[in-house]
């Protein structure tokens, strides 16, 4: 088969592709070389899932990112000015992302090329972007869209450069992870970064409810029932491929039983998950997060766990439970080990890179580390006591010696010129006031003897020791 040939793909990505059917994934095709139009140009076959039936195929039909679609926004000029650029998509699974990506191939009349960082090498890159500037001399465009382009290496994406550079291709890049990390540099800097947003509650009920009575989707063939459309949202968590994914489920289990009604035991049986009575805007909201938070400060891992499995399964914003365990590794465990707030922190980055249902193994993790480590409240108390001084007013002047002393005229006003440098001395500590005189001799750190803070604690005794000049 030619080049020309096996890139002769569909102007538009909704018409046929060079491929004839339904089973094109965009990925590798004969010989190893990416096939055009792919799984996008699917999207009237009513074979293909409800949830890439039921993609969006203009800009106004999307659902959410509004940030992106206001007049005058670059999304939006790019689409409907046609103007050649390479866009950077970044955002959680089920945001959008691919959904753009058609949109972008759709209303701009180019052709679609789809290749997945997952199989395609530096050869496949060059095929499709050799192809491109082919076609670009005959008249004709090409949208490369390149799904979860950080599973690229180094190699592949300098691949992608000089298609973008020279503008051979508008590429179009996906990404869950975070791009300054993730991406290089150079393609970086040559294309637009737009950040997705994860879907609302809102937006995937709209989306659910449209699904339901299109033609494309439903066409009106089942009636969902309110507590599980209900349930439905919550168990999407923002994904809106993964709501669509369990709705078909639903009104394929309803069928099997000759009924038009999907109701919340028909939703339950078809993902095979179990509804959890759980408000996210109500009490019960505060409630189980307080008791994983208590549960974690009493070290009982397994009532902790339960607490953010609940979570996790009422669909709970996972980055809402993140902050929660990173407030608790200051809060309950401080410095009784010190590593606790360095793994919350990884969990919370962790959520955002990963998204759910991976990140939950994140999260678990860090509840373990953290209900299983030794506990002391001293951080809070101690910032607490000195809050409180603050607001009383007993705040003072900062000691002359202390005083930045770097500016002209700095040491005629005496600024610095008593101050002993610490690491003069073989310690590393020496005698002389910190505080200010209103507060000289004020104990705030009082640490505990639990874990870590037991040698913190001695160590602290004898550098308070020194700094009063008893040693």
């Amino acid at each position: 088969m030619t080049d020309e040939a096996l890139f002769e793909v569909s102007g538009r990505a909704g018409e046929s592709g060079s491929h004839g059917g339904p089973g094109g994934t965009g990925g590798p095709g004969a010989g190893g070389a990416p096939r055009g139009s792919g799984s996008l140009s699917d999207t009237d076959h009513q074979a293909a899932p409800l949830a890439v039936r039921m993609r969006p195929q203009t800009l106004d039909d999307l659902v959410g990112q509004r940030q992106l679609l206001a007049p005058g926004a670059p999304l939006r000029r790019m689409v409907e000015g046609d103007q050649a650029m390479s866009l950077l998509l970044w955002g959680p699974p089920g945001s959008g992302k691919t959904t753009i990506a058609s949109i972008v191939s759709r209303q701009t009349n180019r052709a679609f090329v789809e290749v997945s960082a997952v199989s395609a090498g530096v050869k496949e890159v060059r095929t499709v972007i050799d192809a491109a500037r082919r076609d670009l001399g005959r008249g004709r465009e090409t949208v490369l869209f390149v799904d979860e382009v950080h599973r690229f290496n180094k190699a592949q994406q300098d691949a992608l450069l000089p298609g973008v550079e020279n503008r051979w291709i508008s590429l179009v890049a996906a990404t869950t992870e975070n791009p300054f990390f993730s991406v290089i540099s150079p393609l970086l800097s040559r294309s637009l970064l737009l950040r997705l947003e994860p879907l609302s509650d809102d937006d995937i009920g709209e989306l659910v409810d449209r699904a339901v009575v299109d033609e494309r989707g439903l066409a009106g063939a089942v009636d969902l029932v309110a507590q599980a459309r209900e349930h439905l949202v919550r168990m999407a968590g923002g994904d809106a491929r993964r709501a669509l994914t369990y709705l078909e489920a639903a009104a394929g289990a309803a069928r099997s039983k000759d009924s038009r009604e999907v109701d919340l035991a028909t939703l339950e049986t078809a993902v095979d998950r179990a509804a959890v009575r759980y408000d996210r805007d109500g009490d019960q909201h505060y409630d189980v997060a307080s008791a994983l938070i208590k549960s974690i400060r009493g070290s009982d891992v397994d009532a902790a766990l339960h607490y953010l499995a609940r979570m996790v399964e009422a669909g709970e914003d996972p980055r809402f439970v993140a902050r929660r365990l990173v407030i608790s590794a200051s809060e309950d465990i401080g410095m009784a080990d010190p590593t606790a707030l360095g793994v919350a922190v990884a969990a919370h980055q962790a959520t955002q890179f990963v998204g759910l249902p991976e990140a939950a193994i994140n999260l678990a993790q860090a509840v373990i580390h953290l209900a299983l480590a030794p506990k002391s409240n001293a951080v809070v108390t101690a910032i607490g006591a000195a809050q409180a001084d603050v607001r009383s007013g007993r705040i003072g002047r900062v000691p002359a010696h202390l005083r930045d002393a770097h500016y002209s005229g700095a040491k005629k006003l005496g600024h610095g010129s008593s101050y002993r440098y610490a690491h003069d001395d073989p310690r590393g500590i020496v005698a002389q006031q910190y505080a200010p005189d209103e507060i000289a001799g004020r104990v705030y750190y009082q640490p505990t003897g639990r874990g870590a803070e037991g040698a913190a604690a001695q160590r602290l005794e004898r550098i308070r020791r020194i700094l009063a000049g008893d040693e």
